[in-house]
């Protein structure tokens, strides 16, 4: 199905149009709380579509729930930082902090506990605006409102001080998540308006950990207001009469005069290059000092991409609802090149994109099942962007991504889900990249001999002797994106390539137990596991990863007639799942918290469950679907800060609601399908 016969098709299957005279402001149905509470890892800051920027409150920046440094439950924040991820299990980001103080000089944050013992400031939400695109909070130990707006590149700071005393900026550029190692900073003061400075930190996790990432951020801040005084702190001491500091921990309190209710803006611009690069982002995007102007402009940014919908519910929670859907969608993937088009390379040298949009922030294992189909429909150009930067990082690397963040690869979960974004969008007709060098790196990344693959080719199944965790769960998804490897060369007429990859695709077969209708790992010598508990989601223990056997079974979207076949015909595999859904919800105590939002042993806080609900419609019984994906839809999604069941995982929980809201899905992400719910 080409992209235009599908716009036609969304425009008759459900409430939704395109309509771009949509005269409504769309973005004041968009709640960037929603999911700042409980398990969702949403920040509520500002920002634009797919921006570089996403400038927002943190509040703490250790624990699993403060991925994004910001939860719903507490009452103090710790400034205002510049990088954020969206929704993700681990934490990271959060670069160049910046916090604006009264009275006495203090340069560390303090605790929750007791925010007084350092600059943290105690607010409420009552005085808290989060929209699209703008964030305020009135900082309640200093009586100063703070306004935060963004472009694609550079973060806006408009402070109002309501206090008559001595006003403080805090730069803290040792601020990072608690898991990372800040390795160097800089800060320098060109004049007494300009700012300049950077970090390099490596994070995702310390020392022996499987998933570390390295970056440098650089920042250029112009202030409205010229610095009158400055003092340092660098490594634990304090530095005075010096305009340039290096060091691991360094941070700066600039002073200014400002009078009561009088206002300090700041434009800060980052890039991942040089400071050149971030004077050049922020000159570019902001080049006045009207703060409501960018803020419109963001509002402006944001209406583009939701008006793509129009919404015929009279229900308010539920516009609310949708179009926060809509925004969290779009959140992520992350700009990763200056203006002028340069970007840090995999090498760490700087590199120049030419002809489209460099991107970071790839949460493959959890997008490409519904946020990266989303972009093919509502923003081609973006998974343009997208692609093109996956074939830039195999250039670099050797390999296509598997969860990219900033300049550095995390190896982050399994599978090479690069592959079925890349199937998807030739299949659809998508141009403006390298088919045929995007097959090469396809090819190459499914023939290696690391990632548990080279069992793979050997056995046409990952067995569990060989690698002791998660090789049922490996299987299933290097299958899934063998047998999308397959399609692509079928199109290109590779006919050697699509005989190989169609075996592969087929590899799941050897772990199908027909005998108890459940994926199994089975050992080099062909013998299935004899300690079989289809409940166990233990990440150390297990065959899967977060998840188990009740949730990966149903992982075969290229082919699930062989699993109703092996489930006995369309009866048996229709009880089967209607057996996932009722049977009890209990997990082993040391399940990670990703396995969330039960409905028997559905998972839907967590992505392999995703498709799942609509399965039924394969049994003939639709009305199955439309029953769990309706219950599904007002359980466990609201307008609220609690209303996301798990992770938002850069965009993915989100687009699952769209489609599904919409009325259709798509069950197998790469082929250009889509298979009917209930709008």
């Amino acid at each position: 199905m080409n992209l235009k016969n599908l716009s036609i098709v969304l425009i008759v299957l459900a409430f939704f149009s395109c309509k771009k005279d949509e005269p409504i402001s769309l973005t004041s149905y968009v709640k960037p709380l929603i999911g700042t509470s409980g398990h969702g890892h949403t920040f509520p800051g500002a920002t634009v579509p797919f921006g570089m920027v996403q400038l927002s409150p943190d509040t703490y920046n250790e624990g699993w729930d403060w991925c994004a440094g910001y939860h719903y439950s507490d009452n103090s924040i710790m400034g205002f930082s510049h990088t954020h991820l969206s929704g993700t299990g681990r934490g990271e980001l959060l670069d160049v902090l910046m916090m604006p103080t009264t009275g006495a000089i203090q340069f560390e944050p303090g605790t929750r506990e007791n925010p007084e013992s350092g600059y943290r400031s105690r607010f409420s939400h009552k005085n808290e605006v989060a929209k699209a695109g703008y964030y305020s909070v009135m900082l309640d130990d200093y009586q100063i409102k703070a306004e935060l707006t963004a472009t694609q590149r550079a973060g806006f700071h408009r402070y109002t001080f309501g206090k008559d005393e001595k006003a403080n900026l805090i730069i803290d550029m040792a601020h990072s998540f608690k898991t990372d190692s800040i390795l160097n900073g800089t800060i320098k003061i060109i004049n007494d308006t300009l700012i300049v400075g950077s970090h390099r930190s490596k994070g995702w996790g310390e020392g022996d950990e499987k998933y570390f990432a390295e970056h440098s951020v650089y920042f250029a801040a112009r202030l409205s207001k010229p610095i009158r005084n400055a003092s340092f702190f660098v490594d634990g001491k304090v530095i005075e009469n010096v305009k340039e500091v290096q060091g691991i921990s360094v941070k700066t309190n600039l002073i200014f005069d400002i009078a009561q209710n009088k206002q300090l803006l700041i434009k800060v611009g980052i890039s991942g290059v040089d400071v050149d690069g971030a004077i050049k982002n922020v000159d570019a995007e902001i080049q006045n000092w009207d703060f409501d102007k960018a803020a419109n402009a963001a509002d402006n940014k944001w209406n583009e991409i939701l008006k793509t919908f129009q919404v015929n519910d009279p229900n308010q929670a539920n516009k609310e609802t949708f179009y926060t859907a809509v925004y969290r969608s779009c959140v992520a993937p992350f700009t990763a090149s200056d203006v002028d088009g340069r970007y840090m390379g995999f090498d760490h040298l700087a590199k120049q994109s030419s002809g489209f949009t460099m991107m970071t922030g790839l949460s493959l294992w959890d997008t490409f099942r519904a946020a990266n189909p989303l972009y093919t429909i509502i923003s081609p150009s973006k998974t343009t962007d997208i692609i093109n930067s996956m074939l830039v990082q195999y250039d670099q690397y050797g390999l296509l991504p598997i969860w990219p963040l900033c300049n550095s690869e995390t190896n982050c979960m399994i599978g090479y889900h690069s592959i079925p974004v890349i199937v998807d969008a030739y299949l659809k007709g998508i141009g403006g990249f390298d088919a045929e060098k995007a097959f090469e790196a396809m090819k190459k990344s499914a023939m290696q001999d690391d990632f548990d693959v080279q069992y793979l080719k050997k056995y046409n199944y990952i067995p569990r002797d060989l690698a002791p965790t998660i090789s049922v769960a490996k299987t299933l998804e290097y299958a899934f994106d063998d047998y999308c490897i397959a399609m692509m060369a079928q199109k290109m007429g590779k006919t050697d390539d699509y005989n190989y990859f169609s075996k592969r695709g087929q590899a799941f077969k050897n772990l199908f137990d027909t005998s108890i209708g459940f994926m199994r790992g089975k050992d080099s010598k062909g013998v299935f596991r004899p300690d079989f508990d289809p409940y166990n989601a233990v990440n150390a223990h297990s065959d899967f990863i977060e998840g188990n056997s009740w949730q990966y079974t149903w992982f075969v979207p290229q082919d699930i007639q062989a699993l109703i076949d092996g489930m006995g015909g369309k009866a048996g595999f229709v009880s089967k799942l209607d057996t996932l859904f009722s049977v009890s919800s209990k997990l082993d105590k040391d399940t990670p918290s990703d396995v969330s939002g039960l409905i028997g042993q559905y998972a839907h806080g967590n992505e392999p469950s995703h498709h799942v609900a609509y399965l039924f419609n394969y049994g003939d019984a639709p009305w199955k679907t439309q029953e769990r994906i309706q219950q599904i839809m007002t359980t466990l999604y609201s307008n609220q800060p609690d209303g996301l069941c798990g992770n938002e995982d850069m965009g993915q929980m989100s687009a699952w609601y769209v489609f599904s809201a919409m009325g259709f899905y798509p069950v197998n992400p790469a082929d250009g399908r889509y298979v009917f719910g209930t709008p």
